[in-house]
């Protein structure tokens, strides 16, 4: 029996439907969406009728893989995520998906093709936490083909990605701090490593930390941003979560060190002269510039950590 509206048709199995008509390269080609409800089925036709005027028109039939996640990167991810999750999702693309299964056809894609993906890329030498990255990147695309109404499935969903073994965070002990702090006595970074021990703050918050957000009379910081790294280099941006924006109670000794490290500074701005940057930040190169994290890591912090006996 018809449905209420144009162009939608209630079923027998008490399912909506609406046909639409495309045209391709081989032709006009008939449509079809489904949906346990009208409104349902009445929003799905409203969209592909809007992605029809604007071109945004997939032939499902012989549309590959490839060529979707091409699309999907930058009508779906680019602009709703951190320029550095985008560029995640961008490499595992590029590097892991399309040349293992980019030229099938997406209504071909099974879950023996993704099985496959993730044991190939085991058996490479990639580690389980990398593949489950890939298993998650594959899986959002393929959850919105679905949505598109191109196929009836997401292949990912009945396969299971391996499993991360929970490293087990051992915290250093007094003994290994107290080695730690002669190990950074007079470092230019001195107060950031003493502040990373008294406040537990992540590596991206600290070094987002800003002159403005401290309160030295009342011995308090406030987390308000992070310093990530994309490919442009450096950047500062909002926390992830609202939990993450929050206000923590310095120690003396931290505030001892920030204050000196304060005044180390303002001498280096002296000498920087026309060449200081001036980004507010307190954990900045000596031109005022952000860090690198993972040059930090890599080259200032990991070394301190094994003169000080606490990494292998």
């Amino acid at each position: 029996m018809p449905a209420k509206g144009d162009g939608i048709t209630k079923r027998k199995d008490g399912r909506y439907m609406a046909r639409y008509t495309i045209e391709t390269t081989d032709g006009p080609k008939r449509k079809t969406i489904y949906a346990r409800k009208y409104e349902e089925v009445e929003k799905k036709l409203t969209e592909a009728r809007g992605d029809v005027a604007r071109g945004l028109i997939f032939d499902a039939d012989n549309l590959k893989l490839d060529e979707y996640l091409d699309r999907w990167l930058s009508d779906s991810v680019a602009d709703t995520v951190r320029p550095t999750t985008f560029e995640r999702y961008e490499q595992i693309v590029r590097v892991h998906i399309r040349p293992a299964l980019g030229k099938l056809k997406l209504k071909n894609v099974t879950p023996a093709h993704v099985r496959g993906l993730y044991r190939e890329k085991l058996e490479v030498g990639l580690s389980p936490r990398t593949v489950q990255y890939i298993h998650v990147t594959l899986h959002k695309a393929l959850m919105q083909v679905v949505a598109d109404g191109l196929i009836p499935r997401n292949a990912t969903e009945p396969v299971r990605p391996p499993q991360v073994s929970k490293e087990e965070i051992r915290p250093l002990t007094a003994e290994q701090v107290k080695i730690l702090f002669e190990a950074v006595r007079d470092d230019r970074l001195e107060s950031l490593y003493i502040l990373a021990v008294h406040t537990g703050l992540r590596q991206g918050e600290l070094l987002g930390l800003k002159w403005g957000d401290v309160d030295l009379e009342a011995g308090t910081l406030q987390v308000r941003r992070t310093l990530t790294t994309a490919k442009g280099g450096p950047m500062l941006s909002s926390p992830k979560t609202k939990g993450s924006r929050r206000t923590v109670k310095l120690s003396q000794s931290a505030l001892g060190t920030l204050r000196g490290h304060l005044e180390r500074q303002l001498g280096e701005i002296d000498r920087a002269g026309d060449l200081w940057r001036e980004n507010g930040l307190i954990f900045a190169s000596e031109s005022g510039e952000p860090l690198d994290r993972r040059y930090l890591t890599t080259h200032r912090f990991k070394p301190l950590l094994r003169r000080a006996g606490c990494l292998r």
